[in-house]
């Protein structure tokens, strides 16, 4: 059987690596360094991001245990006007940060995650109206082949 792809990349270790290289890659961008630089970013963001991560991809429900959800998530990042371009850069510093992170090289397992990142960007900029965000989403699973159910 194949693993998920959390075990493939490593586990809890791999996407803690992941989000601090992420975060690293963000905060070095001219234009994603302004949200990623603020004062009231939760100071677990790096834990809370890897295991948000983490369980998408087929881990343990560490942020869903938090309490947390998608919409949490997505109230998080609504209201935030056109984000388009920053999505785009969020994309590029994520496949980045698999480098710097040490994720496997495997090109399967590296368009598996761009797709998880480009759909999950594409998800958040959907949610602009924090009025219009429905409650209670879950968070999503994702899989080798896409989104999981």
């Amino acid at each position: 059987m194949r693993p998920t792809l959390y075990e493939y990349a490593g586990g809890d270790a791999a996407f803690l690596a992941l989000a601090t290289a992420h975060h690293a890659r963000c905060l070095a961008d001219p234009e994603l360094n302004h949200p990623f630089s603020h004062g009231d970013l939760n100071p677990a963001h790096l834990e809370r991001l890897a295991a948000y991560w983490a369980e998408v991809l087929g881990g343990p429900p560490r942020y869903s245990a938090l309490p947390a959800d998608q919409t949490s998530l997505l109230l998080l990042h609504a209201g935030n006007g056109d984000m388009s371009d920053l999505g785009r850069r969020f994309v590029e510093c994520f496949v980045r940060a698999a480098d710097d992170a040490g994720l496997p090289e495997d090109p399967e397992f590296r368009a598996a995650l761009r797709s998880y990142m480009e759909w999950a960007v594409a998800d958040v900029l959907s949610h602009e109206d924090r009025d219009a965000v429905p409650e209670g989403i879950p968070v999503p699973r994702w899989s080798w082949d896409g989104p999981a159910t």
